[in-house]
């Protein structure tokens, strides 16, 4: 079955960074976008980014772009979130997830529309 196992999470002061990776199995990670969400204690779950599947286009919600990078390493099965200038409002668990084969990357995603979650990591960024 498939799998998707982040890790990387952890306490960081503001100003700091963090990178995410997220281990995909039971899939051709190869032929899927794969997104990043995350969900802040007492909010719903929110689209983060998303890349397609060679790496070669991504989206970003607004209030991280030009901090986060997300990446991706077709060869390990794995999808990375770099994490840079990070703020408090940034503390929240973490997602990955994987969409239906067929779906492309776009501007954002909404949760229903992914068919595999990962467990989640947690972020926490302190003042």
């Amino acid at each position: 079955q498939v799998q998707l196992v982040e890790s990387g999470g952890g306490l960081v002061q503001a100003g700091g960074s963090l990178r995410l990776s997220c281990a995909a199995s039971g899939l051709t990670f190869s032929s899927y976008a794969m997104g990043w969400f995350r969900q802040a204690p007492g909010k719903e779950r929110e689209f983060v980014a998303n890349i397609n599947s060679n790496g070669g286009r991504t989206y970003y919600v607004d209030s991280v772009k030009g901090r986060f990078t997300i990446s991706r390493d077709n060869a390990k099965n794995t999808v990375y979130l770099q994490m840079d200038s990070l703020k408090p409002e940034d503390t929240a668990v973490y997602y990955c997830a994987a969409p239906p084969r067929w779906r492309a990357v776009d501007r954002t995603w909404a949760t229903g529309g992914m068919n595999y979650w990962g467990k989640g990591t947690l972020v926490t960024v302190s003042s």
